[in-house]
């Protein structure tokens, strides 16, 4: 089938505060098969609500503290995030700063569909504040894991590594900053597959063809 034919898919951003959404709209701003559709975040606020409002994205609020207050249950917060995601036809979850753990209850919404960036070589150093727990353990080499995501923490199926090296003089921002480098090329990357239909799934291994 040829990318003319291609469906083209509905990207669903869950954000932070949105430091990779302006790779994502890049990646897909001009390419056939996908367009960034939706952006949720979490947090209290996030500059990225507001930048993907500006750029005609639908975009809200949806945070685990609203939920509790209302006394409502977890597993129930992932349930409707998934439908919400659902009835606006997403086809592809990007996790791009979205610090919640993720359920069965979202995850059976959207099958072998919903895929993180996480800056460190998984499955080193899971979890919040990677670059500075590789600092601390004093690793010469780290940098970012794109994977689909199950509900453990970064222990998804591996779609893509980037390597990048830890300089003796490196602080916690300026690995941030060349992990984030390599962040955005890989995220494009494994949107641009997924769209194209050229990864295949084998139990913990993926095939990018």
């Amino acid at each position: 089938m040829s990318q003319e034919t291609k469906k083209k898919i509905k990207i669903c951003a869950l954000i932070g505060r949105g430091g990779r959404l302006q790779a994502i709209y890049n990646c897909v701003k001009d390419y056939p098969l996908a367009e960034l559709a939706l952006v949720v975040s979490h947090k209290k606020e996030s500059p990225g609500i507001d930048w993907a409002k500006d750029h005609n994205v639908e975009a809200f609020y949806f945070r685990l503290s609203d939920w509790k207050a209302q006394d409502k249950d977890r597993l129930a917060f992932d349930d409707e995030l998934g439908k919400m995601l659902k009835e606006r036809g997403i086809d592809l979850v990007v996790m791009a700063g979205w610090d919640l753990i993720v359920s069965k209850e979202f995850l059976k919404y959207f099958p072998n569909a919903v895929i993180n960036i996480h800056p460190a070589l998984s499955p080193a150093f899971p979890g919040l504040d990677a670059p500075k727990q590789a600092l601390e353990y004093g690793v010469k080499i780290t940098g970012c894991t794109l994977h689909f995501v199950d509900e453990g923490v970064d222990t998804g199926p591996i779609i893509f590594q980037r390597a990048v090296v830890v300089e003796d003089d490196d602080t916690v921002e300026s690995l941030e900053e060349k992990i984030h480098q390599q962040e955005d090329e890989v995220l494009c990357q494994g949107i641009r597959a997924f769209a194209e239909g050229r990864i295949v799934i084998k139990g913990r291994r993926v095939i990018v063809l």
